[in-house]
């Protein structure tokens, strides 16, 4: 195949080609100099009308012909011959006006309250309403426990400009929807606490920006907090920059100073500021406008999944190429090479936190489209004649594995009717769809399916959420995903960071040891210290129980994925047996006063317990069958009121994460919408 041309009437520095693979530079009579990388721009054997078999249209950025500019190319191969057009690579005046950027931080860095202020400043809502703290965060568990766990998007209108905003979680066990945005965005205002400084999950966020190319702004957030240090917060950042591997460009990064809760930012710290108005401008001049081809043929890859009552399954993304319009038909491009063909009902954009009707939108912008009752995750919406798809987002593997199963207790059924396989299956696999970090398999089983997630939060909220929807299911103990890299057994290990008061440092030391954690940096100060460690992730399991406890609750722990690693041996877990029901029946204050001396109990008179139910935890290391439905034997003598002056124990307390953190290999946890019990396997 080789390459002929018409010469352009108007020369065009830097074009857009569109040409089939198999063009050899070489051969033509007038070399091109490829000045990027080719990006792969689909399969057109798959449509009808293709003239050129066997070859992939690749789109060449930034190209330049040495003599002449270009405006049509023609390519032949086996006397088939093939015209295509140069798309001239201008902005639209739309894409000059528009600014996509995500906010990524450390959990509780103020990313959520930020963004609260850039929508009361940006006109988001009318003087007079009445707007809730952390408005961007409205699930319930979101709400309970003041963590962000979907990504969200919004805008606001900033002088003649469109801002986008995608608020991130801040948790490391969610980082997979920091990895789904960085394709939606160009810029990131990277948050970072003024007495904090860079913590584990800024690490995370900002390898993830810089990986993607995007133009960061540092923020040093909460400078009005006592022992707020911004400048030498401004050097960690620096420093951290630099360890990931920053470019020239990226090192060049704007600081401001906010704080957030009272809606002020400056560039200096000693000067709050009245407003925004500093953020915003930084925003308009560092922030590029969205890159892209307005008269390509259209592509647009599905970031993010969401739901509506009304309009069922609702795909979110930016167009990346071309322009869509409302009740266009298109083509869908999934993920295994398959292209079918649908129909947008709806088409959308953010304003504030109202989803807006459109009738057409170009390059660079944040869209919903309603109508695709299929569309998933990382598939490309495309144009109908130009099914072409864009290169997929990598996303971390899963490191932590459990499998859900249909509760088979003598309990099950009690709560709910969502006990089925069917209806279990449904909800997982209906869940992948919309998280990218979590994955799901069927095993031999019917009744069993194999989970993969990021970490025990990620895990608690997906059980928590289905709870809540009216699911009942039982999960086995949590383990980590090992892998084999030449015959050689590897495990994941994580950046564990611990500040606590200077006098329980010892207390850390003695927690992690047996965890095979290596302190790699340590900051201790006359009333607190900062403890790094690497550890394996298996060691991790019930590591917050056991902190909380030693500290009393005066310390704060956080974690994240670093990498794979050696096997580092075996790792002692819990040292104690579990105490287990006798019998099925109902605790009464008598069984429970004579098995309370054998350990701890997790159940409380009035309780329905069954043969098999883990009722409480050993004072032994052996499991030990006891009777807490014991009945008081009546005689002439004595009666049942007798003695009635018990001294009874408070029972241990178990939420969700407390029950995977203490179940066993040979124990499992039964979760329905009213009930959380642990069993032995052999009780099923």
């Amino acid at each position: 195949m080789y390459l002929t041309h018409s010469t352009a009437s108007t020369p065009s520095l830097r074009s857009h080609y569109i040409l089939p693979e198999s063009i050899c530079p070489e051969n033509s009579s007038q070399k091109p100099r490829l000045e990027k990388n080719i990006i792969p721009y689909g399969d057109k054997s798959r449509t009808a009308t293709n003239p050129v078999r066997r070859s992939c249209i690749l789109v060449l950025t930034a190209l330049y012909f040495d003599n002449e500019n270009l405006d049509t190319h023609s390519c032949s191969e086996g006397g088939t011959s093939l015209t295509l057009p140069i798309i001239e690579s201008q902005e639209s005046q739309e894409q000059k006006h528009i600014r996509n950027i995500a906010i990524v931080a450390h959990v509780d860095h103020g990313k959520t309250t930020l963004v609260d202020a850039m929508l009361k400043q940006g006109g988001a809502f009318h003087a007079r309403q009445s707007v809730v703290d952390r408005v961007m965060d409205r699930g319930d568990l979101e709400r309970e426990r003041g963590i962000t766990i979907l990504a969200k998007c919004t805008s606001i209108t900033y002088q003649n400009l469109h801002i986008n905003i995608v608020d991130t979680p801040g948790h490391a066990d969610f980082g997979g929807e920091v990895e789904r945005i960085v394709r939606m965005v160009d810029g990131v205002l990277l948050l970072i606490d003024a007495v904090d400084g860079p913590m584990p999950q800024t690490r995370f966020v900002l390898r993830k920006a810089l990986e993607a190319g995007l133009v960061p702004i540092v923020v040093i957030n909460k400078i009005d907090r006592q022992g707020a240090r911004p400048w030498q917060v401004v050097d960690e950042t620096m420093e951290l920059f630099i360890e990931l591997g920053a470019d020239e460009k990226q090192l060049d990064f704007p600081v401001i100073f906010s704080n957030a809760r009272e809606g002020r930012a400056s560039t200096d710290p000693a000067q709050t500021g009245t407003d925004l108005q500093i953020l915003f401008e930084t925003i308009k001049d560092q922030i590029p406008a969205p890159p892209g081809q307005p008269h390509a043929p259209l592509q647009l890859s599905v970031t993010m999944i969401d739901y509506d009552n009304y309009v069922g399954r609702m795909a979110i993304g930016r167009i990346a190429n071309g322009t869509i319009h409302e009740k266009q038909a298109v083509a869908v491009c999934g993920k295994s090479e398959t292209v079918r063909t649908a129909s947008i009902t709806g088409l959308f954009v953010f304003e504030g936190l109202k989803r807006v009707p459109a009738t057409e939108c170009g390059t660079g912008q944040i869209v919903v489209l309603t109508g695709i009752s299929d569309i998933g995750l990382g598939e490309t919406v495309t144009d109908v004649e130009h099914p072409v798809p864009l290169a997929s987002v990598a996303i971390d593997a899963p490191t932590m594995s459990v499998h859900f199963s249909v509760n088979k207790s003598p309990f099950s059924g009690k709560d709910t009717e969502y006990v089925s396989s069917r209806k279990l299956r449904e909800r997982l696999f209906r869940e992948a769809e919309s998280d990218a970090a979590l994955h799901v398999e069927a095993t031999d089983s019917p009744d069993t399916f194999y989970v993969s997630v990021r970490g025990e939060l990620h895990l608690s909220i997906l059980m928590e959420t289905m709870r809540r929807e009216g699911y009942e299911f039982e999960v086995s103990r949590p383990e980590v995903i090992a892998k084999e890299v030449d015959g050689q057994r590897l495990e994941p290990f994580e950046r564990v960071l611990f500040e606590v008061p200077s006098e329980y440092v010892g207390s850390v030391m003695e927690i992690m040891g047996p965890r095979h954690g290596q302190v790699i940096a340590m900051h201790q100060g006359t009333i607190s210290a900062r403890i790094e460690f690497i550890a394996p992730t298996r060691g991790l399991f019930g590591l917050s129980s056991e902190f909380l406890t030693t500290t009393k609750g005066m310390g704060t722990v956080f974690h994240t994925f670093e990498k794979y690693d050696t096997w580092s041996g075996d790792i002692p877990g819990r040292t104690r047996g579990s105490l287990v029901a006798f019998e099925n029946g109902t605790v009464n204050s008598y069984g429970v006063e004579n098995a309370q001396v054998r350990g701890e109990l997790f159940v409380s008179p009035g309780d329905e317990v069954y043969r098999g139910m883990i009722v409480g935890e050993n004072s032994r290391t052996d499991d030990l069958m006891i009777n807490v439905c014991k009945a008081k034997r009546l005689t002439n003598m004595r009666s049942s009121t007798a003695d009635i002056a018990v001294k009874l124990e408070p029972p241990r307390l178990m939420p969700l994460e407390a029950c995977l953190e203490f179940i066993n290999d040979d124990e499992l946890l039964e979760i329905t919408p009213k009930a959380l019990r642990m069993r032995k396997r052999h009780s099923a």
